[in-house]
């Protein structure tokens, strides 16, 4: 399968990253959202982590300015009918990604790979919303984009196996390490790092420990580039909280409650970094 024009659906926190990454690796990019603000704040921001690497010398003026010429911004979702692989990469909500499924399996062209950045959802219930389930894949990439190196890659019960082969390959041509994982819920990543959050925010609320003590105990005891705390933060607390409450449901384990606090802070709008409050506080940026 020939690749030359990726359509990443939902312009936020990963899906910029997903399409600047695109960019940086040759491909043509259709950037949708629903909101002309959203999209605009994506360009800037994709421009900027262009920036980043002109400063660092990693590639030059004329080398950003290619690149950023291949990205079209879109509030029309079909503009993906040009497209040869789709990514969604939308609010992690299941009814959502159902919805926006079965509107990409109309536009986009039969026999194109849908992909989702799902990092929780089941692959074989999205797939069964589309006329294609061979071609729906999970490619779950992980924050923030541009400098993580995993991708987890994930069959639902009726991925093709040349469609798994080609989002590995294409997963590769990013600069991304793919690594296989079972439709399950969390996947491998969140089916680990979820419980440690959750347990995180457990202690926290029950004065175990204050947040910066927690967060310096797994950054300094486990080696961690973070703390737990101050990770969930960057994901999003709604974002934590709504994979918990699929592993919860999934699996009927009470293991992954979610912690009340944890829901408090949900409930309260205070969802990390991007409202400013969470965990922890943050000024305007």
């Amino acid at each position: 399968m020939i690749i030359s024009r990726i359509g990443v659906l939902g312009a936020g926190q990963m899906g910029s990253g997903i399409a600047q990454v695109c960019l940086a690796s040759g491909f043509e990019v259709v950037l949708n959202d629903v909101d002309e603000e959203i999209l605009s704040r994506a360009r800037a921001n994709i421009g900027k982590g262009f920036d980043i690497l002109v400063r660092k010398e990693k590639i030059s003026s004329a080398e950003k300015e290619k690149a950023l010429a291949g990205l079209t911004a879109s509030t029309d979702l079909g503009s993906f009918a040009g497209c040869d692989f789709a990514i969604e990469a939308a609010t992690e909500r299941e009814e959502l990604k159902i919805s926006l499924f079965r509107r990409l399996d109309e536009i986009v062209p039969h026999g194109k790979i849908l992909a989702t950045n799902t990092s929780s959802i089941s692959i074989t219930k999205i797939a069964a919303a589309t006329k294609r389930p061979e071609a729906v894949v999970g490619m779950h990439f992980m924050n923030p984009v541009p400098l993580m190196k995993l991708v987890e890659v994930i069959r639902g019960l009726q991925t093709a196996d040349e469609t798994f082969r080609t989002t590995t390959e294409l997963s590769r041509k990013l600069g991304k390490e793919p690594v296989a994982a079972n439709d399950f819920p969390g996947f491998i990543a969140n089916r680990i790092l979820m419980p440690m959050i959750n347990e995180a925010a457990y202690a926290l609320m029950e004065g175990v420990g204050k947040a910066e003590d927690i967060d310096a105990v797994m950054r300094m005891g486990a080696n961690h580039p973070m703390g737990p705390l101050a990770l969930a933060d960057l994901v999003g607390l709604d974002t934590v909280l709504e994979i918990l409450n699929v592993m919860h449901r999934g699996f009927g384990d009470p293991k992954y409650r979610p912690c009340p606090l944890l829901r408090k802070f949900v409930d309260a709008g205070c969802l990390g970094k991007k409202s400013g409050r969470g965990f922890y506080s943050y000024g305007k940026e």
